[in-house]
């Protein structure tokens, strides 16, 4: 893949982003950015369904987990201004990142025990026709 190409996957994807504070002080600003772009993500960027904060206190760090239709959809962050510019605020307060994208893998009795079954990614309604078949060698 090339830099001008963009990956692409139609399973759900999983987001993890993590953010390691020197202060609870940083640790404020940036959860305060965070709630405040949510309504933003959700307007722009159709494919997002939601998200969630964890807060480690005494770690001062933040765990940002949103979830999305695909990873396309991923690529709709780009069009909020409000994520263009909060990404840039933790280099400039000191505040270590790092994060990852995480994709539907199977039913978990397929990926933990080989039993062949229908995988329905769960961040989709049971009748919808995002299935995904079973994998497993016969």
């Amino acid at each position: 893949m090339t830099r001008t190409e963009r990956a692409s996957d139609p399973r759900s994807q999983v987001v993890v982003t993590r953010f390691e504070c020197r202060s609870r002080w940083r640790l404020l600003v940036i959860l305060a950015k965070h709630y405040r772009l949510k309504k933003e993500i959700r307007r722009v960027a159709e494919g997002y369904l939601g998200g969630t904060a964890l807060v480690q206190w005494r770690q001062r760090t933040l765990l940002s987990f949103s979830l999305w239709r695909n990873l396309d959809s991923i690529y709709d962050m780009g069009h909020s201004n409000g994520h263009i510019e909060a990404s840039r605020v933790p280099a400039r307060l000191g505040v270590a990142t790092s994060g990852g994208i995480y994709a539907f893998s199977g039913d978990w009795r397929q990926v933990m025990f080989g039993v062949p079954v229908d995988a329905h990614e769960p961040l989709f309604a049971i009748g919808e026709t995002r299935k995904q078949t079973d994998r497993s060698p016969t």
